[in-house]
């Protein structure tokens, strides 16, 4: 999920202005500790929006001695691209994963010890996956079923790098006696 279409959903229930707006964003995704929005970046995604023509910008007085404040709100093309967003599927961002580049690396160099860094990962998971854990069991199902959902996905995916680490870890002395990947060179000019 990008913030931008996250915004421009927010936009689609009531103009808003930027803070307001990293509040509920934060709201949805239960925090700074699932996904840390700054301020600055609502703000500068909301001006791209704007350019792109996807929000508007109106000025809200306020009450009494408040300063006026930016608020923005949904124009037509915005509710087309969101819409276009929600018939469109999520990229997955595993794509590029630091560990299995971090284990070619130590296979093709000789210098790490690839089971060692399985385990030191297995062992970061497990940490990781009790913290979840015991965060999810703190909720209240009857008024935090969203977050609690979400935190669900986190537990699977973790558990799917476990059961990875295991399939990989059985794998090394194979993949040790394969041909590993070499660049291909091209001559230069």
């Amino acid at each position: 999920m990008s913030v931008r279409n996250a915004l421009l959903g927010l936009l689609a229930q009531k103009s808003s202005h930027g803070y307001e707006l990293l509040a509920a964003f934060k709201a949805i995704v239960g925090g700074d500790g699932s996904w840390d929005v700054k301020p600055a970046q609502v703000y500068t995604t909301l001006e791209r929006l704007e350019e792109a023509g996807l929000v508007r910008r109106d000025s809200d007085l306020g009450e009494g001695e408040e300063p006026s404040r930016r608020m923005y709100a949904l124009t037509p093309a915005g509710c087309e691209t969101l819409k276009e967003w929600f018939e469109s599927g999520a990229e997955s961002v595993r794509q590029r994963d630091e560990l299995h580049v971090k284990l070619m690396v130590a296979l093709i160099s000789g210098e790490g010890d690839p089971y060692r860094i399985l385990q030191i990962q297995r062992t970061h998971i497990f940490k990781q996956l009790h913290d979840v854990t015991a965060q999810r069991n703190a909720l209240n199902s009857r008024t935090e079923l969203a977050q609690i959902l979400f935190l669900d996905k986190v537990i699977m995916h973790l558990e799917a790098d476990l059961r990875w680490l295991d399939l990989t870890e059985s794998r090394l002395d194979d993949i040790r006696r394969q041909p590993l990947p070499e660049p291909e060179l091209r001559p230069r000019g």
